[in-house]
Order: C-alpha cells, then sequence, then structure tokens
C-alpha cells in the first residue's frame, strides 16, 4: 500500500484497494429481533453438488432515521444460506455456521461454489454446518429482473433497450444524486449490520460464540478484522456484545483479518507523519454528503452497474448453450461504455484497442468462450477479476499484449502473473473452450506464447467454467456488486483518522479466536502472507478460485479451501 502524502496517493490507494476484493458503533442499539420480519425462500439450482440445500433469506432491519430517504428494499438484510438437505432445519441446530463476507465489488453469489462445497465436505465427515454468504445493504439497489429471465436476448433487451419483462420495466442505473443515503454506509454500518442480523438469527450470544466462524473473502477480511474489534452496546465494560465474543473462530479467503488494507499483520496505519485530527476525514465525508464524491465505486470497464451486468448476462448463454455460437458481442447495443471495456478486454495489443479492429464481434465465439474470455486468467488483464477455467480452443492463439506485454512482470498486483492469450483469426474458426479438467488431455494442443513459454497447464486450471457460468447467471444475489460504498472503502484508507480509530474498541479481539488463512497460490496476496499465520496455499489458484474452484481437481483430490474450512468448522474451537 502505497503510505506518501502526494496529492496522487488517495487515487493510487483506492485503486489498490479495488484491487482487493475489496458514523460510530454505539449510535444505535441492536435491532429487537421481535421487530425483525423476515423471509426465506428456497433456490433452485443445476449445481452437481449433492446434498446441499439453498435459500435467500431476507431479515427487515431497518437504517437508522439518520441516513435519510432511500428505497424500502434497503431496510432489509439479505444472505444466501447453504445447508445439509439431510440436516436441521433450524440454523441453530447445526454443528457449526460460517459467516462471510464478500470483498470489494463482490455479491454473496460469488460464495456459490464454495459455499456448497464445504456443506457437502463436511457433511462426508457426518457434520451438519450452514454456510452464509452475506450480501452487502446497497446490493438492494439492484434489478435481477432481465437475468432472472433465462434468457440473454431479453436481459439485453430489459436492461438496455427498454423492453418489458412480466409487466416491468427496467428504471435505469442508479445514479450519484439518488444514492445519497449511501454517503455514510462505511465500515461502522457494515459491522453494525453483520451483528445485527447475527442476533436477529441466532438470539442466542452463547451460542453464537459456540458455533459461528466469521471470516470473508479479500476486502471481507478487513470488515471481519473491523467486527472482531468492534463493540456494539457502547460500554466497553461490557463484553458479551464485542465482536470477538459472537465468533467462535475466524478464516480468511485470500486475504488476512486484519483492521488494514495495507498492513498485513492486523496493525493500524498512521498514513502521515503527522497527528492525524481528523481534517481528511472530515472532508472527504463533506464530498460524499454532498454529492461532490462518488457515492459508489465505479468506473469504466468493468467497473460500473451496466458493465458489471455483462457478466451475468455472459454467464446465461454458458449455462443454456455453451458449445453454441455466440451472438452476444453483435446483440449489444453500441454505447462508449460497452465499445471501451470490449475494447480494453479484447485487443490483441495496443494497436487494436486504438483502432477498434478487430473487435470482439469480428470472432465466432462459443457462449463458454465469451465468459472465459471475460474471466479467465489468460485472458482477462485484472487480476482481481482473474479465475483459472481452462482455455481457449479450436483455433489459432497469439500474445494478448495489452495493456501489459507477456512477460513484462510489470504490475503483477494490477495485470496479474499469467500470459495472456486471445484468437488469432477473425471472421475464421469456431472458438471454443477446453474446460478446466481438459487441460492436458492428451487432444489439447498445449498452446505456446511467442517466447515459447506455456500459456497454462493442468495444475494451474481449477475452476469449471459451468459452475462458474451458475454462479452468474442463476443466483438470486448477484455474483458481482453493482453499488459498492465508496464510504466503505474511504473509512478504511483514512483509518489513522480518529473517526475510525475510535471504532477498533477491542483489538484484542483479532487474536481472541483462532483463525484459518487460505492463500490463492497465484493470488493476489502470493508471497506476502506473514508467515507465523501458517496458511493453506491452494496451489495455481487464482484470487476469485477461492470462491468458484470445483470440488475435485485435476489431480484428483478434492478442493483444498472447501476441505481446509470444512475441518476448520469440524475441530473444537
Amino acid at each position: 500500500m502505497n503510505t506518501s502524502r502526494s496529492g496522487g496517493r488517495t487515487w493510487r490507494s483506492v485503486a489498490l484497494a479495488v484491487l482487493l476484493t475489496t458514523g460510530a458503533l454505539t449510535a444505535a442499539a441492536p435491532q429487537a429481533p421481535r421487530e425483525s420480519a423476515r423471509t426465506e425462500t428456497a433456490v433452485a439450482s443445476s449445481s452437481p453438488v449433492a446434498g446441499v440445500s439453498e435459500s435467500v433469506v431476507r431479515v427487515k432491519v431497518p437504517l437508522p432515521a439518520s441516513f435519510g430517504d432511500r428505497p424500502a428494499a434497503c431496510d432489509w438484510l439479505s444472505y444466501l444460506r447453504y445447508r445439509a438437505t439431510d440436516g436441521p432445519e433450524a440454523s441453530a441446530d447445526a454443528d457449526r455456521i460460517l459467516v462471510a463476507q464478500p470483498g470489494i465489488l463482490e455479491g454473496a453469489g460469488a460464495f456459490d461454489s464454495v459455499a456448497r462445497n464445504t456443506v457437502a465436505r463436511a457433511a462426508e465427515q457426518g457434520r451438519h454446518i450452514e454456510f452464509w454468504a452475506l450480501d452487502r445493504r446497497s446490493n438492494c439497489l439492484e434489478d435481477r429482473t432481465g437475468i432472472a429471465s433465462g434468457d440473454q436476448h431479453t436481459a439485453v433487451d430489459y436492461y438496455y433497450r427498454g423492453k418489458q419483462v412480466e409487466g416491468r420495466t427496467f428504471p435505469g442505473f442508479v445514479g450519484n444524486d439518488r444514492l445519497g443515503w449511501m454517503a455514510r454506509l462505511g465500515i461502522g454500518q457494515t459491522v453494525r449490520d453483520q451483528y445485527d442480523l447475527l442476533a436477529a438469527e441466532l438470539p442466542d450470544q452463547g451460542l453464537r460464540k459456540r458455533k459461528v466462524l466469521c471470516g470473508g473473502h479479500s476486502l471481507g477480511g478487513v470488515i471481519t478484522g473491523y467486527f472482531a474489534a468492534a463493540d456494539f452496546d457502547g460500554d466497553r465494560a461490557t463484553t458479551t456484545d464485542a465482536g470477538h465474543n459472537q465468533c467462535a473462530g475466524y478464516f480468511a479467503l485470500d486475504t488476512t483479518v486484519s483492521t488494514s488494507l495495507g498492513d498485513l499483520s492486523g496493525s493500524i496505519p498512521d498514513d502521515t507523519d503527522l497527528p492525524d485530527v481528523g481534517l481528511g476525514y472530515g472532508v472527504v465525508q463533506a464530498g460524499l454528503d454532498s454529492g461532490v464524491l462518488s457515492r459508489s465505486l465505479s468506473a469504466p470497464v468493468l467497473l460500473d452497474p451496466e458493465t458489471m451486468t455483462l457478466l451475468a448476462i455472459a454467464g446465461l448463454g454458458a449455462v443454456r448453450d455453451p458449445d453454441g455460437e455466440a451472438d452476444l458481442p453483435g446483440y449489444l447495443p453500441s454505447n462508449t461504455n460497452i465499445e471501451a471495456t470490449n475494447r480494453f478486454l479484447f485487443s490483441k495489443d495496443t494497436a487494436t484497442f486504438l483502432t477498434g479492429s478487430p473487435a470482439v464481434k469480428d470472432f465466432r465465439l462459443t457462449n463458454a468462450a465469451v465468459l472465459g474470455a471475460l474471466l479467465d486468467d489468460n485472458s482477462v488483464p485484472l487480476a482481481f477479476l482473474q479465475s483459472s477455467v481452462g482455455f481457449f480452443d479450436g483455433g489459432p492463439i497469439a500474445d494478448k499484449n495489452f495493456p501489459a506485454a507477456n512477460g513484462s512482470a510489470q504490475q503483477p498486483g494490477l495485470f496479474g502473473v499469467e500470459y495472456k492469450a486471445i484468437p488469432d483469426r477473425p471472421h475464421g474458426p469456431l472458438y471454443t473452450w477446453r474446460n478446466y479438467d481438459r487441460v492436458g488431455d492428451p487432444d489439447d494442443p498445449g498452446h505456446r506464447s511467442a517466447d515459447g513459454t506455456p500459456f497454462t497447464a493442468a495444475g494451474k486450471e481449477v475452476t469449471d467454467v459451468q459452475e462458474l457460468a451458475r454462479s452468474l447467471a442463476e443466483q438470486p444475489l448477484d455474483f458481482t456488486e453493482q453499488y459498492f460504498p465508496t464510504k466503505l472503502v474511504t473509512d478504511l484508507e483514512l483509518a489513522g483518522s480518529p473517526q475510525v480509530k475510535q471504532l477498533v474498541v477491542h483489538p484484542e479481539g483479532l487474536t481472541a479466536n483462532p483463525t484459518l488463512t487460505v492463500l490463492a497460490g497465484d493470488g493476489l496476496l502470493a508471497g506476502r502472507i506473514p508467515a507465523d499465520l501458517h496458511p493453506v496455499v491452494a496451489d495455481g489458484y487464482q484470487h476469485l478460485d477461492v470462491l468458484t474452484a470445483a470440488a475435485v481437481q485435476n489431480d484428483g483430490r478434492p478442493e483444498p479451501v472447501s476441505t481446509s474450512l470444512a475441518g476448520f468448522a469440524r475441530s473444537p474451537q
């Protein structure tokens, strides 16, 4: 993390925070369980993982009136509940409950594979556990109507052409002027939401302390750190309400449980050489309150609501007809945002990016190949979006040297370390997708880069493209996050300010419980986890793979992340 005091520090730090997919706590009393309305709806899935039931749970936990006007849906908290089908129906009767915070720009749906695999692995060991994938409150703004139709063209027409689906017309992506209530949706309210949800769903604090394991992916590890150190009743002398006493243990997926984005040891950073009197925090808060600063974190090229919606739409095609020739690139409307995204993600070199030729729609691709091009670590140039789902097949492949040249080793934290590849014959053969478990088969051509380096190998591919597509397209809560609260990042970047420091009431909470740390071998944090954390290293995994990896790996062994989580849930805490 850059800690210089130059004028560009804030933007650089926020950019790094994006890669870490990624009011005072005592201001309000916990919501009384009797005031909380609750709904639970079963979720149908085509997942091949048997013996796991999924439901979407919504609990009414209104924001304080000080947040101002907001949609009624935003007074509810949501999560995906995974449990053993033959296990107890009541969460309180489960052997253990894992509660996971998502990373930045990430929704509850991203946990689908690891949740199912973990519950199934525990059931094989005779344990009935649950996995709760939390959704941030701001995801209340997302509209899944088009995706829920199950059809790519219908979804595109709904979101981009104003056509109705089941009598509903898409009201448009939400602009900054309608996000005033999100100006104060920072780390304090985020951990308060987790506490209120746990208190509503599991009213017995003693049971929470015995059975709940708290953790998260990427930025979710830092949120878990603040939760562990928090006090929720305004009296630090009483500790039954302390965050660390709501958990029997912690787990960190390609992250650490800490209170810092920049210091993985868990200390609270002071970002200047002078005493921080909170002026920076006040200026940022004023910018959020006034709307001068965007209240949701977004930028062109897959980091705004419009373009992130494309990932779920691509998932629809890969679910319904993975081997069929895709028409999505040509069916999408032409606008500056989509064109810039397509150029950035599918340009062979700088000249292609500047001219826009050949464009992605000039290539023949299957639906699975489109999804692979958007998310595979040998294609997508953004490290925090990368997973290892296989490789292109069916035609000649070339080096992809934009935005960084293969072999340059420049900014691996931004672009990743794997060589990038791209189809090399526009208007040519139909490019298909070789799934993770077919890489290295006898019929694999074993594509190599111009310098002779193999693009990939069987040990580097861990995620099933079909399971990834299901997680994107079938979940009632999104895989991605369209409206990530800017204040959550700015609070963490200003962790040295008095306003944020006061939230860490019980710093001893960070080490009060046992912790499982799982590191993606090729992920964002590779080589940067302190050895004293004794991490489990998942070889060949990218940042997203710790969530999306298939239950059985190419070496025939069980998936290591879910196996480690199931073992951690089994051990006495």
